[in-house]
């Protein structure tokens, strides 16, 4: 079968097109047929192995997996304990690596099926990011209706979500992006939309019940700026920085802060629960939440996909098609 593979860490030419053995499930796997594959900013961090703190635990001189995990496709075996799914069901969710080929196998707890008639590429754009957003807002912010909140990063894989589904709360949403992405971000239901290039959030004089940092690049004082003496920062992951730590850095000093703080700081990594893919499956079958598509590509050209996601020209999601 046809599959993305990746021998050394580097830069996005690392990933090559290459036929390798299809793989078989194991007693709680399904096999799928992939139809389309999510990208998000953990394929980035997977190709470079960055940063450093990280590589005991996806390998130290090279990767221990393939890239992708975000994977919608047809169910084309199942493992003997399998009892939720049969072949030909349209399934989405996570796998453990290896979404970007023709076939993939993930676990039966990680998958749910499509929701009504979604196509696999909008499908392939949920997982992850979706549920990153939905425990930032939901655990750890706890955004209620009638609450302020700012999204930073709001024309992003996770920002686009954090808006919906904050909207979907009842909350008044205010984006933070480009000027590229600002119509995108206010036609997924921000009322108000800043351009970071040109004004700075924190000093507009506006106070906000809760921020979601899904940028990554700014001090945590800045963003207490601009909370409520009472309301909760929410960060959400880390891509600068140095090598070794890479923003994983302001997340533990968000950490060490929060007990000294009267406003709630808080950080968010996605853990993966079934019951939280199920809980998106709900509102994007509902029409409460739209995954946001960019662009889609090919098998063969993921190293391209990976270029453009890294330079932040990505409105949304990135799919990869099969």
């Amino acid at each position: 079968m046809k599959a993305i593979v990746q021998d050394e860490y580097g830069p996005a030419d690392v990933l090559k097109f290459r036929d390798i053995e299809k793989p078989s499930p194991g007693e709680t796997d399904v096999l799928l047929r992939v139809r389309a594959a999510g990208l998000d900013m953990g394929v980035w961090h997977m190709m470079t192995g960055i940063p450093y703190l990280m590589r005991p635990a996806i390998g130290l001189r090279r990767p221990k997996g393939r890239p992708g995990t975000d994977v919608a496709g047809v169910v084309e075996e199942v493992g003997a304990g399998v009892t939720r799914f049969r072949p030909g069901d349209r399934v989405f969710g996570t796998c453990g690596g290896g979404a970007f080929a023709e076939y993939a196998c993930a676990r039966e707890d990680r998958l749910a099926p499509i929701p009504g008639d979604l196509a696999f590429e909008p499908a392939a754009a949920v997982p992850t990011s979706a549920i990153t957003a939905l425990q930032a807002l939901r655990d750890q912010a706890r955004v209620r209706a009638g609450q302020r909140v700012l999204v930073i990063g709001a024309g992003g894989g996770v920002g686009t979500y954090a808006v919906q589904l904050a909207k979907a709360s009842g909350a008044e949403v205010t984006g933070v992006c480009s000027a590229a992405k600002a119509d995108l971000v206010r036609s997924i239901g921000a009322a108000e939309v800043v351009d970071y290039a040109s004004e700075d959030f924190a000093g507009r004089g506006s106070r906000y019940d809760v921020i979601v940092d899904t940028a990554g690049n700014r001090p945590l004082r800045h963003l207490r700026r601009a909370l409520t003496p009472r309301g909760t920062v929410v960060v959400v992951g880390g891509e600068r920085g140095g090598r070794w730590l890479a923003g994983t850095d302001r997340q533990l000093r968000t950490v060490l802060l929060d007990p000294f703080a009267r406003q709630r700081l808080r950080v968010v990594f996605m853990s993966f629960r079934e019951a939280d893919l199920r809980a998106v499956a709900e509102l994007v079958g509902s029409g409460q939440v739209t995954p946001v598509v960019d662009r889609t590509y090919p098998l063969s050209e993921v190293p391209e996909a990976v270029r453009s996601l890294e330079r932040g020209q990505v409105r949304g999601k990135a799919v990869i098609t099969v």
